[in-house]
């Protein structure tokens, strides 16, 4: 079954529209709200930390006060796992620029017109219409640099997302029915490998995870392979001790089969003639 990722300019209804979606494909419907419970959970950080990934821009002293670059890490672990076991609509900001393009699912991007947006958030937050109209213009400038920073990805670039849906053009049980279709359409025409490189993408997103939480690697320069479970690792100075430690950490996750601990070779230092 195919994953729908929806990824909404604030105020398009997308929690509407994807719990209509799942229900009619009778799919998980997960938000971002809790995928960040999971990962706090699991990799023991604070929601608050992880807020960072998945809701704002870290501004330039929070990049230097925060470890961002595990927690998208940990972040990215807990969304490919749950996309792998497929049949899912996933909602959140940066979620479908996490998951590969395999052939395995839709990227969504939901937008609509500013001042219908403003009139949603309006109703939604009780908010006055300047007040509403100023909240949405602000967040829109905001999420489009927190992406940019995070990722590298300009989210109001089209041609980063298979469809992109005006919620104010038609009823969202008519876009549902829509996005439904598409999802049928590319569950039939994934292929087993197209799912198997998946998985692969998935358990190697937990092991990159897991050794950046290990106190002794996290820091760590490394490079992480996954080819049907079988793992491979890359890195300079992974010679022993190091290379049975991150063996040991990679061991104990659930779906590794092998595991293979490269050493890279760090260039000779040529001295000035």
């Amino acid at each position: 079954m195919a994953i729908i990722t929806l990824t909404q300019h604030l105020g398009t209804r997308g929690f509407g529209l994807g719990r209509l979606t799942a229900q009619r494909l009778n799919y998980r419907f997960l938000t971002a709200d809790e995928l960040i419970a999971r990962t706090s959970k699991l990799y023991n950080v604070t929601p608050e930390q992880l807020v960072i990934v998945d809701e704002r821009r870290p501004h330039f002293w929070e990049r230097l006060k925060t470890d961002t670059e595990r927690f998208v890490g940990f972040f990215r672990a807990v969304v490919l796992k749950e996309m792998a076991k497929d049949g899912l609509v996933i909602m959140g900001r940066s979620v479908a620029h996490i998951m590969p393009e395999f052939g395995c699912g839709l990227r969504v991007r939901l937008v609509g017109p500013f001042k219908g947006r403003a009139a949603e958030i309006g109703t939604e937050e009780q908010l006055a219409p300047p007040v509403a109209e100023r909240r949405v213009r602000d967040y829109d400038r905001e999420m489009r640099a927190r992406i940019q920073t995070l990722m590298g990805v300009d989210i109001d670039d089209p041609v980063n997302y298979t469809i992109t849906l005006n919620t104010f053009a038609l009823p969202l049980e008519m876009l549902a029915a829509s996005l439904s279709a598409l999802a049928l359409e590319v569950d039939r025409a994934a292929r087993p490998e197209q799912w198997c490189r998946m998985r692969d993408a998935a358990l190697a997103a937990e092991v990159r995870a897991a050794l950046m939480l290990h106190p002794k690697i996290g820091h760590a320069p490394f490079d992480v392979r996954c080819d049907s479970g079988a793992v491979q690792i890359n890195g300079p100075g992974l010679v022993p001790p190091w290379d049975d430690l991150v063996n040991g950490v990679v061991r104990g996750l659930e779906g590794v089969k092998s595991v293979e601990v490269v050493a890279e070779e760090q260039p000779v230092p040529v001295r000035p003639s």
